[in-house]
């Protein structure tokens, strides 16, 4: 259960057990603790920021719970899905200690049944869109690291000096070595190969700090969402094209097909909203304003409290009220009779 991990070029070596504890036989590894910790991290994020983003802490409770369980299902009917082999029983497809779930499929479980939780709690979306996007970066950032100690999610061979070499990853490209020839992608099992796990925890947590860094600046809801799948599809796009362990359709690398996606959805929506005219031209409410979710920017408690919302369209709806009879010249008046329909 352990490995002993070289970095060649480095001058490093670790032995890794990816038992974490055992108890009553029953083995606990640190894949699932890993994975565990970057959710905690990400929801304890979520819960100090939530005010920022207009969202109720104790409604957002029932929508992580939803959608963190749905993230882990989604993702591991994902990879079952499209597994380049078949499972022999129920238990092999319910068992994730030894790795297999796609974080595609997690994404997309998250942000389906936690979008339909967050209606049915009237959580405001784009505003929840955009915390969870800037929350997956800390997950996917800390969670890649299961990866390693599984000795999973790794690259073709490569000269750079941080290339790693352990008994596993000899063993996994010793047993697909011929399937991936097929495919165009020569490999020597005894040569080092590229840490992909740790190129894209790098990027996400990089990605974690400058969309924190420019949260308060964000101009309008949805655009940190936006800038997340841009950002984690272009990383995925080029990382997916160096691992060994892609799961395929046909040709092609499923994990790309998605980045190329996901990557032009996000170009093209970022385009249409940042050209679109100021939505205050057309008289349409905005961020911020009575009624409405908190402006990118400013805190639940900057907003108008409900008295003062409701002086403010008292006033308006007065003020309104001469133009209103100056326009109807022909009311009567005087008020209709007892039994005379007005």
């Amino acid at each position: 259960m352990s490995f002993d991990v070289q970095f060649p070029g480095l001058g490093l070596e670790f032995t890794i057990n990816r038992v974490a504890l055992s108890i009553g036989g029953f083995n606990i590894y640190w894949y699932g603790v890993i994975i565990a910790a970057g959710m905690v991290l990400a929801m304890l994020f979520a819960f100090r920021n939530a005010d920022d983003f207009g969202i109720n802490s104790d409604r957002l409770i029932d929508v992580i719970l939803v959608g963190a369980v749905m993230a882990i299902v989604c993702a591991r009917i994902y990879y079952i899905v499209f597994a380049p082999f078949k499972y022999e029983s129920i238990w092999q497809m319910i068992d994730i200690r030894q790795g297999g779930i796609a974080i595609y499929g997690a994404v997309i479980g998250a942000f389906v049944f936690g979008g339909l939780m967050a209606k049915i709690r009237r959580i405001p979306i784009l505003p929840l869109f955009d915390l969870v996007g800037i929350c997956f970066l800390i997950g996917q950032g800390v969670g890649r690291w299961g990866n390693f100690v599984n000795q999973e999610a790794f690259g073709s061979n490569t000269t750079l000096p941080w290339g790693m070499y352990s008994e596993g990853t000899c063993n996994y490209l010793s047993s697909v070595q011929e399937t991936l020839a097929a495919q165009g992608v020569a490999v020597d099992p005894s040569l080092p190969v590229h840490p992909t796990f740790l190129y894209e925890s790098i990027w996400c947590l990089l990605g974690f700090f400058l969309l924190w860094a420019y949260m308060k600046r964000r101009k309008f809801h949805g655009e940190l969402i936006l800038m997340y799948v841009m950002w984690y599809g272009a990383e995925r796009f080029f990382v997916e094209g160096l691992r060994t362990d892609s799961l395929y359709v046909g040709p092609f690398r499923i994990s790309q097909l998605v980045s190329v996606a996901l990557c032009a959805v996000g170009v093209v929506m970022l385009r249409r909203i940042l050209r679109r005219p100021a939505a205050g031209a057309a008289g349409e409410a905005q961020p911020g304003e009575a009624g409405c979710v908190p402006a990118p920017g400013q805190a639940a408690a900057d907003m108008p409290a409900s008295g003062d919302a409701g002086a403010a369209c008292a006033e308006q709806a007065t003020a309104d009220v001469p133009a209103l009879v100056e326009e109807q010249g022909d009311a009567p008046e005087h008020a209709p009779e007892e039994g005379q329909r007005p």
